[in-house]
């Protein structure tokens, strides 16, 4: 299994053309933003128990479990496939979560309002929780003599990348949505549909140009499969961190149904862009963190998608 990783550890992924990409990345940002209404941040101050939860889980326990978790595969998993796994667990919630608890029957404002707080703090909490956990992790393995490729994570230069991809979509996304509500309505949906397609297709194609890495498409499957296994076991870490906590802390049965799968669905979109910024442009060889990043956004739709259907069926 290490041996596999460190096939995909070693692959140097050219990414889409970098100028386009990024003006497609902010256009997602900017189509999660027209859905981030100001006013549903009251939640937090009408009832506080419940989202101060998902916060804590979201921002503390999530990327600390993440990092224990890390280490104890440490044996199984390369160096760059623990730190996409940081990196996942450092974004913040994906937007999709918001339609799956309502699928859920969860609460629903609960879950909005935890997307807008953690989407509107990742510039900060994005930087400061992969750079902490991140160097957490290569100096656990610098301190023991072990084999790990250089690394540099730029706190300075993330925060930068996050404040222009996200920061700046976030405040348009805003300010259109309070301004021009009606506008706001007709051109959300579409324009989050249309970025979130033309995104996928760059990264299908950046894949496509990248396959001859691997010589053949079955030698990728062989390599690729123990990427699946990780990210399971991941993602269901950051399902039962939220259902055990609305648990321990008795909260509604809707509460915990929202804080299950806000918990549990990142907008690991937000890595990718990272990934493929300059802050990290000719470091290393990125291969396994970009491929454990790409999966989780594929997967986590899955897994989401069931954890609702189980949790309609339940009284």
């Amino acid at each position: 299994m290490y041996e596999q990783l460190s096939t995909l550890d070693s692959l140097k992924i050219t990414p889409p053309e970098g100028g386009l990409l990024n003006i497609v990345l902010a256009l997602v940002m900017y189509g999660i933003a027209l859905g981030v209404v100001p006013s549903r941040f009251k939640h937090i101050f009408t009832k506080p128990k419940s989202i101060l939860l998902g916060l804590f889980g979201q921002w503390v326990l999530l990327p600390a479990l993440t990092y224990l978790l890390v280490i104890c595969l440490h044996g199984y998993i390369t160096p760059m496939v623990a730190l996409g796994m940081i990196l996942v667990a450092s974004c913040p919630g994906g937007n999709i979560s918001n339609f799956m608890t309502s699928l859920a029957k969860g609460n629903n404002e609960l879950s909005i309002s935890m997307t807008a707080v953690t989407t509107t703090c990742a510039s900060i909490i994005t930087p400061l929780n992969f750079t902490f956990w991140g160097n957490l992790y290569v100096n656990f393995f610098m301190k023991r003599g072990l084999d790990i490729p250089y690394l540099r994570i730029p706190f300075s230069e993330i925060v930068i990348t996050v404040l222009l991809l996200l920061g700046i979509p976030l405040v348009l996304g805003l300010l259109t949505s309070h301004y021009l509500p009606k506008v706001t309505e007709k051109i959300k949906k579409p324009i989050k549909i249309t970025s979130v397609i033309i995104f996928i297709a760059m990264i299908v194609v950046a894949f496509i140009g990248n396959l001859n890495q691997f010589g053949s498409f079955e030698h990728f499957y062989e390599n690729i499969k123990w990427i699946f296994i990780i990210v399971l076991i991941h993602n269901a870490l950051a399902l039962s961190i939220g259902f055990i906590l609305g648990t321990i802390f008795k909260t509604s049965k809707i509460d915990r149904r929202a804080l299950t799968i806000e918990i549990g669905i990142q907008n690991s979109g937000l890595g990718l862009i990272l990934l493929f910024s300059p802050a990290f442009a000719g470091q290393t060889a990125l291969g396994g963190m970009m491929f454990v990043t790409a999966w989780w956004g594929i997967w986590h739709v899955v897994s989401g998608l069931s954890v609702a259907t189980l949790f309609q069926k339940v009284k």
